[in-house]
């Protein structure tokens, strides 16, 4: 998919000189709806609800703001940046691939709000993609906090399904009351060792 202002970005892998970049992106959203989370017994479904006024959800500092190569070592995989042709931070991917179960984690995707519906996530999205084929990922799998719909709409658009659900994650956290939503989608043309 082309980016809609026919901008290009330039996509490489993070140096720990991009640290800095990486860490003041604004990854805050906006959104008109939310995902509520019904559950039962057997199950849960989710139900996309207005919301009156908009959401807007700033993410808070982490706790361990280590961003040296170390912290890149223990996640185990590297940061993908979208450079705009001005220089500036479009976005990031991080990502991280467990061998035991060819999973390839999406640890963390923010796009800068100027860039958004730009093709940006979907273009980072198709690097970390790329990655996992080169490391014979079987699936891609991401974590997304229930109330970010614009995420989920367009996960869901690069064919990323739901495949579950955590009613605790964020309990501890500024984030409670919030549902982690888990979604995945196969890494086509893997190998297959």
């Amino acid at each position: 998919m082309p980016p809609a202002d026919d901008t290009t970005y330039e996509i490489r892998t993070a140096t720990p000189e991009d640290a800095g970049l990486v860490e003041a992106l604004d990854g805050s959203f906006t959104t008109a709806t939310v995902f509520h989370v019904e559950t039962a017994e057997d199950g849960f479904t989710l139900r996309e609800t207005a919301v009156d006024p908009p959401l807007t959800k700033v993410f808070p500092d982490d706790e361990d703001d280590s961003t040296d190569e170390g912290d890149q070592e223990l996640r185990g995989g590297p940061t993908f940046l979208a450079v705009a042709p001005d220089g500036s931070l479009a976005g990031f991917v991080s990502v991280a691939y467990a061998r035991w179960n060819r999973r390839l984690t999406i640890e963390d995707i923010e796009i800068a709000p100027d860039h958004r519906g730009r093709g940006v996530g979907r273009a980072l999205m198709s690097r970390a993609e790329e990655f996992a084929r080169e490391r014979g990922a079987g699936h891609i799998w991401l974590e997304v906090t229930n109330i970010n719909a614009p995420a989920i709409h367009a996960y869901r658009r690069m064919g990323f399904a739901l495949c579950g659900l955590d009613t605790s994650l964020y309990e501890f956290t500024a984030s409670a009351g919030e549902y982690a939503l888990y979604l995945s989608k196969p890494c086509r043309g893997a190998n297959r060792d």
